[in-house]
């Protein structure tokens, strides 16, 4: 359908997806950057990129190192000490602490993904009063520290007998997250309303509407959030700290405290042995990023599109 606009109004901002008119293209748009600017914008890239890994570089460096040269300058891991990798799946339960951080990483993700999926398609489907001001009170939550919430959650985990058990460490987020709640909303927002309505007139009810039409749609958002929750539950140390008791039940985080405390300081002074476990447990977390690197940026790129 046309629609008429007189002079000098404001036309509508064109549909998720259309092209940008040619005349409103700016000449920049239209041809390359010079090649200086080209050179200097790869160069800060790699410049940068050189910067944030050389941490990382030096701990798989140090970790293929003799006991006596971990902390040996350069960047070279001489002389070679494979052997190193193989000690630490000896001394310690490795195996276990990694499955128990695959299990325990995919149910908060999963459970949070879902939850806060649901919760910001009702904010962002349906209108009704006081939609913006609950919505508001929903991200004002962001603003509470862990430290605030942690006894009485503890008291309530307590009080169900779930200490001394993973599912603390997953369970809360049955119920959503704010900023997962507002990540997916800003994706929803940006999908056409007129196939929520279309679907709707040909009789599909609100679950359907979410199942059938938006989860499809909001795939990307999901994977973004999937991966944040993973990579949250993956590095955190605190919940297991206050919830795990027995070592069979230890995620990495926590499990790589009791190789500091046994091999580092107040220890034996292993610590090639303390470098290993952590490049063991900081592969994999970089193998879902580049396994999930298109969707991820994609999701990030397309949320932040609709204010």
């Amino acid at each position: 359908m046309s629609t008429t606009v007189s002079p000098g109004a404001v036309t509508a901002a064109p549909e998720i997806g259309a092209a940008a008119p040619a005349a409103r293209r700016l000449p920049a748009e239209d041809g390359r950057r010079p090649r200086w600017q080209r050179v200097l914008f790869v160069a800060a890239l790699v410049g940068a990129a050189v910067i944030f890994m050389l941490p990382f570089v030096w701990l798989i460096s140090a970790s293929l190192r003799p006991r006596e040269y971990v902390f040996a300058p350069g960047f070279l891991p001489t002389p070679f000490a494979p052997d190193n990798y193989a000690e630490a799946w000896r001394a310690v339960p490795l195996v276990t602490w990694l499955l128990n951080s695959v299990v325990v990483g995919s149910a908060a993700a999963g459970a949070v993904t879902i939850s806060s999926a649901w919760v910001a398609f009702g904010f962002a489907y349906f209108r009704f009063p006081g939609r913006n001001l609950l919505f508001g009170l929903v991200l004002a939550t962001m603003m509470l520290p862990f430290a605030v919430t942690m006894i009485p959650t503890y008291l309530i985990w307590s009080k169900l007998g779930l200490t001394d058990t993973q599912v603390p460490l997953w369970a809360g987020n049955l119920f959503g997250s704010a900023f997962y709640i507002f990540l997916l909303r800003q994706f929803l927002l940006s999908l056409p309303r007129e196939y929520f309505e279309a679907a709707r007139v040909d009789g599909a009810s609100y679950p359907q509407l979410f199942w059938k039409l938006a989860f499809p749609l909001i795939r990307p958002a999901l994977l973004v959030a999937f991966v944040f929750e993973f990579k949250a539950s993956w590095t955190d140390l605190l919940k297991p700290l206050i919830y795990l008791r027995n070592e069979q039940l230890y995620t990495l985080p926590r499990g790589l405290k009791v190789v500091l405390d046994r091999f580092g300081y107040g220890g034996e002074q292993q610590w090639e042995v303390v470098l290993a476990g952590s490049v063991i447990a900081t592969v994999p977390m970089i193998i879902l990023f580049f396994l999930a690197q298109r969707h991820f940026v994609e999701g990030i790129a397309t949320s932040g599109r609709k204010g």
